[in-house]
């Protein structure tokens, strides 16, 4: 018997069979790479389904309200965004820009194709900045947080206080003069007139996080001179604003100036939150939904950042096991987002952007 395997052209045949799996597995291996690589990771944006090739930017729009449009999760919104060299702040639209969705390496963009109808050049046309789309609706948080704000505890007492009114008047209102005694420091001119509010809590913890100060009105300071600005002596103001009547006892304090960012940027936190909760709703509104202001028990000491962006949770239901006769608790369920515009030591103020329930004070916030 002959061993063929040992005949020259067999084993030649047998090479170029081995170089042809070779070959094989190695097409195979990119390929799979390949389809690894274009694959939608679990970091990928999500588009949602029919969504528009073109969009005209309408009046009352924000970015983070187009990007809904586009978006699963609309808080990525300048992921989606592709950077445009024809304008100067790639993120500054007007009503009547055309956008385009386009794909670039297999993600989605959204960019410029035109102003307000005309095919974009090289010539740009000037608009004034206060017409420009904004990021998220500014009117909501611009007017509360301007007057509100949250204090440490025990800073209330060393705040000037109104000792009277116009003609000994207990309660004062627009335009009238009040006289005011304590700390005012040279050079502030206007001043939020606060109520002390209540104390923002922990509910894990049970630590106060803080003193909401509620705003009652502003005033502006008539005496100059710093004779005048002694903690003893009274200082004249006259009332401008005011959402009640300014009472004896209230206090004064300077308007915060250049608190709000140009710009936000939407981002997950670079911290993990934990025990974080909802623990107060401005406006004395009892159930939560978009475009309520809320107080979250964490702040610059755990980390957050403004634009950091949370979703917020529901406690899961307890339920009983039918099979096994015992009370169960589901998983908590997501019932929103909201994004940190302003933060304080221990503690933050939100803006809810979506709610796919009703919320309520005691609602969980986390990573998203």
């Amino acid at each position: 018997m002959v061993n063929r395997s040992l005949v020259p052209g067999n084993r030649r045949v047998v090479s170029k069979l081995k170089h042809l799996g070779l070959l094989w597995v190695f097409v195979l291996g990119f390929v799979s790479a390949l389809s690894l690589a274009q694959s939608p990771s679990s970091n990928a944006l999500t588009l949602k389904k029919d969504v528009p090739l073109n969009y005209v930017v309408q009046q009352g729009d924000t970015l983070w309200g187009i990007s809904g449009v586009f978006l699963q999760e609309a808080w990525r919104w300048p992921e989606l965004w592709e950077i445009n060299p024809q304008v100067d702040n790639p993120h500054r639209i007007y009503p009547g820009d055309v956008l385009a969705l386009r794909w670039e390496a297999g993600r989605p963009r959204l960019g410029l194709a035109s102003r307000g109808g005309v095919k974009l050049s090289p010539n740009i046309r000037s608009q004034p900045l206060n017409t420009a789309i904004p990021p998220i609706p500014r009117d909501q948080i611009d007017p509360f947080l301007r007057n509100n704000r949250i204090l440490e505890p025990g800073v209330f007492p060393d705040l000037p206080y109104v000792i009277a009114g116009d003609a000994q008047r207990i309660i004062s209102g627009l335009g009238d003069r009040i006289y005011v005694r304590g700390p005012v420091v040279t050079g502030d001119q206007v001043f939020g007139i606060i109520r002390q509010g209540s104390p923002v809590v922990d509910p894990v913890t049970q630590e106060t996080l803080g003193i909401t100060g509620l705003d009652i009105g502003s005033a502006s300071l008539f005496s100059s001179g710093a004779e005048v600005l002694a903690d003893d002596a009274v200082k004249e103001f006259e009332i401008t604003r005011m959402t009640e009547e300014i009472r004896i006892g209230d206090r004064l304090i300077p308007l915060q100036q250049g608190i709000l960012d140009a710009f936000f940027q939407p981002k997950s936190p670079d911290v993990e939150i934990e025990n974080g909760f909802m623990v107060a709703v401005s406006s004395g509104v009892t159930q939560i939904g978009p475009m309520n202001i809320v107080t979250v028990n964490r702040g610059d000491r755990e980390g957050l950042t403004v634009g950091d962006v949370l979703a917020i949770y529901q406690t899961g239901e307890v339920v009983l096991d039918p099979v096994k006769q015992e009370m169960v608790t589901l998983p908590d369920v997501r019932a929103g987002v909201l994004m940190i515009f302003a933060v304080y030591e221990k503690a933050s103020y939100a803006l809810v952007l979506t709610a796919t329930r009703p919320l309520s004070v005691g609602d969980k916030v986390k990573n998203p």
